[in-house]
């Protein structure tokens, strides 16, 4: 190097030799990426720098460059290189650092780094850039939870808040972006709000640039979920922020995250009544109303007044701002998302009474019945709702979508697929039929018939409403006509046996209906129904008042089965023919039809008596004369019978023939005559046994009982005709003579058969006696109770009135019960208090070893298990 001397000459200055144990300085220059992360591991500054720098360039050009950089190791060289003292090497390795940590494989890597306080602390008031990169950096860390707790553990929320006022919007939006990653997890959360976060968050909403906007807005809808924070966001006026967004046309795009924001401060009752004190609440609903070109908004807002709604406070505020006038407009809007909203925001609000009338009054019902008939699976579920909610407790809800034609549409959607669907039109439907002349209608669309495709369906709630609706359409004969004639009362039989306690109870209360007739009352009995109630009576905790009422209503219909089972028949229970007595049953017995009573072996058990004066062709029939039986034939050849009801015309032609080929042939025809009708007789629907003697008694009681002049002395009359026919009067000291076990067994293997027609007994007991009493009794209108008691017990009583000589006031007195004595003192009328009457009953001496009738009935049960 030259130098110039004090002439001005150059002169060449003379070069000092190096210390021998110095090592001169060296210009590096690499190309290799490889070469340049090694470097990061020198001891000289400069080459630190130099590195840190190129790094930070290469990796900020890519996302390839950046796995090049994490596969040669310079994440954990990087990180040791961010706590340097050298201002610039901190700044580029910090810098380098949160450009790589915007890809997700290398923040994998950097998770195993204790990195992070070193980040936070490039928070701290410094160099701009160092900020941006920073922040950058954690704003990208803090996507991963495990990084997220970290961050907010090492203390990095309180710096974060600061940069929120940063003049620089890199920092800003890194910083908001980090916090709105955090706020994700209610620990940050709750720490957001403590450090006075909410403030400055605010502040950046009216921000020049609408990512910083948006990310601002985000944060607050995540905030926004605590109600702690809800009530701070209000002391803020969050609201009076949000407004000014909403009422600025350049901030459209942010109206519908605002529009969330207001709504979650609209679930807390105190936000609601501030809110609507500073003139809010107005502004807000009258946006959502008028803002047909942000649907996105709308149904933002619309899903929040749903939400609000549920507490009963905010609907009454919300009635007096006229949110249900909003709705309605919603309800008229293209959009199908604002809609639907609409319809559920309806659904909660008309839980009050005053918003169902508002509803009607600005034509709600209208609308909500034109969305019946959607395309939209998701929207007619929702108008159903609603509809069911508004029809609710109110008639005349009810009467205006009758008005509207909305049963059809109603009728329609049980045959939809959507189960919610279903459900909802069965309510509305269950809600409109308490009106009879819409009943009807609802009836004339079929609604029974498309009722039984939901009664089978596998969804409780679709269940438990379809029992409604058949509970609410069978209350007259025409609905239940057409539920027989679809197959309804087997899928609602099927419900009984539900584990679900809504649906058995509905189910209940359907068959409870049902049973006004009885027609409908034989097929559910046919179907086991019985059965099943019993069963759910036995369960204290299955049994409900509407099974308890079920029971008492089929058995109404169906005196047997109810004497069977509670062993009594009032004065309204008739006896019709095909009555049959099998004896008292315990409720957990199955009570065995008549068919099946005659299809089993003659066994020793007590007879089931049978009332039946009907004619039938057939040869069952009890008491016709042998003349007009079929009569068995022998056949010559063998041990055949032909029944003699086969015609000659029916017999081939023997002409030309040989007599052993005719007898041959003959033989054949015979044999295949007999075969037949052996099969049509096998075949042979069972027919009620016609009881011809009960039929003549019928006939002999209508010419001579009948007539006489009163009541009393018909009942009388009638006590000592059927005495007459069952043994006449029996003495009570002789009852264990009278040998009416052996009649009653002769009888059986008579008629081989287990049921023995009423007119049959000639010997007849108490219970005998008192049955046929009831049966004619009300063959002629005589009113009576049938009663079984113990050991054989059974006794009628009659309600008489009881004449008073000394009355001279003209006034009717009630009449009093009487018990007819029908086996001692044929036809003394005994007073149901009186002590005549109590022996009648039972055996008072019971079960002491002196009472004759208990000795009468242990030498019956010794007999008959001797002649066994």
């Amino acid at each position: 190097m030259a130098v110039r001397n004090r002439m001005g000459k150059k002169q060449k200055k003379e070069v000092e030799p190096s210390p021998k144990d110095t090592f001169n300085s060296l210009i590096i220059e690499s190309k290799n990426v490889h070469t340049v992360v090694l470097m990061l591991d020198s001891p000289e500054d400069e080459i630190l720098l130099k590195a840190c720098e190129a790094i930070y360039k290469f990796a900020e050009k890519g996302d390839e460059n950046k796995m090049n950089l994490l596969a040669l190791g310079a994440i954990p060289r990087l990180a040791k290189l961010i706590p340097h003292d050298d201002k610039q090497i901190h700044m580029y390795a910090t810098m380098a650092f949160g450009v790589m940590a915007t890809h997700s494989e290398v923040r994998k890597s950097m998770r195993q780094l204790d990195f992070l306080p070193s980040i936070i602390a490039c928070l701290a008031p410094d160099d701009i850039v160092v900020q941006e990169l920073a922040t950058l950096c954690l704003a990208s860390m803090s996507i991963d939870f495990i990084s997220k707790v970290e961050i907010c553990e090492k203390g990095g929320i309180e710096p974060l808040i600061y940069l929120l006022s940063s003049p620089d919007p890199d920092v800003q939006k890194n910083s908001i972006e980090c916090i709105s990653n955090l706020v994700k997890d209610a620990v940050s959360r709750t720490s957001f709000t403590e450090m006075s976060g909410i403030f400055p968050l605010l502040r950046l909403l009216i921000s020049e640039y609408p990512i910083i906007q948006h990310l601002a807005l985000q944060t607050l809808i995540t905030i926004s979920s605590d109600a702690e924070n809800r009530m701070t966001l209000c002391l803020h006026e969050a609201h009076e922020s949000l407004l000014q967004v909403l009422e600025t046309p350049e901030f459209s795009d942010l109206h519908a995250d605002a529009l969330l924001v207001l709504a979650n401060c609209l679930e807390e009752e105190d936000n609601v009544m501030l809110i609507r004190e500073s003139g809010a609440l107005e502004k807000f609903l009258s946006f959502v109303a008028t803002t047909s070109t942000l649907s996105q908004a709308q149904k933002h807002a619309t899903k929040a007044i749903t939400r609000s709604a549920r507490n009963s406070e905010i609907r009454q505020i919300f009635h007096l701002d006229n949110v249900e006038k909003a709705l309605v407009v919603l309800l008229g809007t293209n959009n199908d998302g604002v809609r639907i909203a609409a319809c559920e925001a309806v659904s909660v609000m008309c839980e009050d009474a005053a918003s169902k009338e508002t509803f009607r009054t600005e034509e709600g019902i209208l609308r909500l019945v034109s969305l019946l008939t959607s395309d939209n699976e998701e929207m007619k579920e929702a108008a159903a709702l609603a509809l069911a909610n508004l029809t609710t407790a109110n008639s005349s809800n009810a009467s205006a979508v009758f008005d509207v034609d909305g049963v059809e549409p109603l009728v329609k959607l049980l045959a939809e697929s959507r189960d919610g669907t279903v459900a909802n039109a069965a309510t509305a439907i269950t809600n409109l039929a308490l009106q009879e002349p819409i009943r009807a209608s609802i009836q004339s669309y079929g609604a029974m018939t498309a009722i039984v495709e939901p009664l089978k369906s596998s969804n409780t709630l679709v269940q438990s409403k379809a029992a409604l609706v058949v509970a609410s359409l069978a209350c007259d004969a025409n609905g239940r006509t057409e539920l027989r004639n679809a197959g309804g009362l087997e899928p609602l039989v099927e419900l009984l046996n539900s584990d679900d306690d809504e649906v058995r109870r509905n189910a209940c209360w359907a068959v409870l209906v049902c049973g006004k007739d009885e027609l409908t009352t034989t097929e559910l009995c046919k179907l086991g129904v019985l059965e099943i109630l019993q069963e759910i009576n036995q369960s204290s905790q299955n049994r409900n008042s509407f099974s308890d009422a079920a029971v008492d209503r089929l058995l109404d219909h169906n005196a047997a089965l109810k004497y069977i089972l509670t062993g009594y028949l009032s004065s309204s229970d008739i006896i019709t023919d095909g009555f049959y007595d099998p004896g008292q049953m315990r409720a957990d017995q199955k009570i065995l039809t008549l068919e099946e009573l005659n299809n089993e072996e003659l066994n020793q058990h007590r007879p089931t008596l049978l009332i039946n004066a009907k004619r039938t062709d057939g040869p069952q029939m009890a008491g016709i004369s042998t003349e007009d039986k079929p009569i068995d034939i022998p056949l010559t050849g063998g041990n055949r019978f032909i029944s003699n009801r086969i015609s000659v015309r029916d017999k081939p032609s023997s002409k030309g023939k040989s007599k052993g080929k005719r007898e041959e042939e003959k033989l054949k025809e015979e044999e295949l005559l007999q075969t037949k009708a052996e099969e049509e007789e096998k075949n042979k629907p069972w027919e009620l046994p016609y009881d011809v003697l009960f039929d003549a008694y019928i006939s002999e009681i209508t010419r001579n009982i009948l007539p006489l002049p009163s009541t009393r002395e018909q009942v009388v009359s009638l006590a000592t005709f059927v005495a007459e026919k069952m043994g006449g009067p029996i003495h009570m000291d002789r009852l264990h003579e009278f040998t009416w076990e052996f009649h009653i067994t002769e009888l059986k293997f008579e008629l081989k058969s287990n049921i023995i027609p009423i007119g049959k007994i000639q010997k007849g007991i108490y219970y005998h006696r008192a049955l046929l009493f009831k049966a004619l009794a009300d063959r002629i209108g005589i009113s009576s109770s049938l009663v079984r008691g113990e050991y054989s017990r059974a006794w009628n009583v009659v309600m008489l009135f009881d004449h008073h000589p000394q009355d001279t006031t003209g006034l009717l007195f009630p009449p009093n019960e009487y018990i007819i004595d029908l086996m001692h003192r044929v036809g003394n009328l005994m007073r149901t208090d009186s002590p005549d009457a109590t022996h009648y009953e039972s055996c008072t001496s019971c079960p002491h070893t002196n009472c004759k009738c208990c000795k009468q009935l242990s030498w019956y049960l010794d007999h008959l298990e001797k002649s066994s």
